[in-house]
């Protein structure tokens, strides 16, 4: 399915002025960055990369996608004999995905003709802007879990699409798992899921619903006991599972009280090793307030896919260099108030010191040389028009969710703090 019209009309527009005033086959250069962490946050985690590239792919103009231009006057008809033949052939670099960001410094690189890269503007930063927000909502649940496990089930909370992407995107950020079935299909995430409320209330009594459950899904299963009154609903599920009973799960109530009468229950009731999860409303603060509270792993859905807060990373595309008539390169830069911009092309490279992140430093203009206690964080992602191998799919999900592990492990012990503060690294232009 063409991807060409998720993009706004006056990329399309520009492309028309600069193919008539023979600007639009200048060699350019963008880049992806944000101006700033949301308020108060100390890292981002970059997510989404693995599906723009797809979605590139895929930015073709068929012959409806040109009848809907045409009919709308969009652009004129020279310009739609030009988009017939539209095909990316530009190369991207990018930080890898799952990679720990900083304001300022460049997430992706496009370069490629002004007109072929222009166009892909409102698809990068859709892609970037959700799936990052979510990423970096994600690992400060994450962080706050300690060690314990998540699930993401937001897919009721957001649109059909943007729950597949919220799944992918926070299992990269170290959630375990997801409820939704699509992104089990297409991205390799593990999925979950038993029962809702909906299941006990058809049943004549909780019992009756236990049983149904359990014959269906065996002893192991998570039942959820809150439907009615909870401690008499661990009594039951303990009945009928016994004390093989998988799980219970809280899905209402005063989790900081509740999770221990309940722990006290099926210990007494000879369930030991019966785990309790909490799917009420969490977010990163919640969690974090139940790190004392006997809980086994936890399901997070609103505020996850929002973004817990901010449901867009506030990334910008900017060009920073073109080619004049003679092929020589130009930076260029906004000069904006409050909105100006850093002309020429980017190379950031992290500063380490005895493996601990110290600083972003960000080259202009100049490549820098190996250096120890550097980590380049620009990698090609496509190559004249073509992804690298291992970047998409389930594989290249899976390689993200590795490389955030260790980008993450590379951060100041600070940055996994809660509380507001400043960006964990400065960013320093060299």
């Amino acid at each position: 399915m063409s991807t060409a019209l998720l993009t706004d009309r006056y990329e399309l527009t520009m492309v028309d002025a600069a193919l008539r005033s023979g600007r639009a086959h200048r060699r350019s250069v963008f880049e992806v960055f944000a101006r700033r962490l949301p308020d108060g946050r100390r890292f981002g985690v970059v997510a989404g990369t693995g599906r723009l590239l797809d979605l590139i792919a895929d930015f073709r103009f068929s012959d409806a996608e040109l009848a809907f231009l045409q009919g709308a006057g969009v652009v004129r008809d020279d310009t739609l004999a030009w988009l017939a033949d539209y095909r990316f052939s530009g190369d991207v670099h990018g930080y890898a995905e799952g990679e720990a960001y900083f304001p300022g410094s460049p997430v992706l690189v496009l370069e490629g003709s002004f007109a072929e890269c222009v166009l892909l503007e409102t698809l990068c930063l859709s892609v970037l802007n959700y799936d990052t927000a979510v990423a970096s909502a994600a690992a400060r649940m994450v962080a706050a879990a300690e060690g314990r496990p998540l699930a993401e089930m937001g897919s009721r909370r957001t649109s059909e699409r943007s729950a597949v992407a919220a799944a992918r995107a926070a299992y990269i950020a170290g959630f375990g798992a997801t409820s939704n079935l699509e992104a089990g299909r297409s991205w390799g995430v593990p999925t979950m899921g038993t029962a809702a409320h909906a299941f006990t209330l058809l049943h004549d009594s909780e019992e009756e619903a236990f049983r149904a459950q359990v014959d269906a899904m065996g002893a192991g299963t998570t039942l959820l006991v809150d439907t009615y009154d909870t401690l008499t609903g661990v009594e039951t599920a303990v009945r009928v599972a016994g004390p093989a009973l998988g799980a219970v799960r809280l899905d209402s109530g005063n989790l900081s009280q509740l999770v221990g009468q309940v722990r006290a229950r099926l210990d007494e009731l000879g369930a030991t090793a019966t785990r309790i999860t909490v799917t009420n409303d969490l977010d990163e603060y919640s969690i974090a307030a139940l790190r004392g509270a006997p809980v086994d792993s936890f399901g997070v859905g609103t505020s996850v896919v929002g973004g817990s807060g901010f449901p867009a990373a506030g990334m910008v595309f900017k060009l920073v260099a073109h080619t004049d008539d003679d092929g020589g390169w130009i930076p260029v830069a906004k000069a904006s108030t409050a909105k100006a911009t850093v002309a020429g092309r980017k190379h950031p490279v992290r500063m380490l010191r005895d493996g601990v992140a110290v600083e972003e430093r960000v080259h202009v203009g100049t490549v820098p040389d190996p250096a120890p206690g550097t980590r380049p964080l620009l990698a090609p992602l496509m190559t004249a028009g073509a992804a690298v191998e291992g970047a998409l799919g389930p594989a290249g999900t899976a390689a993200a969710r590795a490389h955030r592990a260790s980008a993450v492990a590379e951060l100041p012990h600070d940055a996994l703090r809660l509380s507001r503060g400043d960006p964990a690294l400065p960013t320093v232009y060299a």
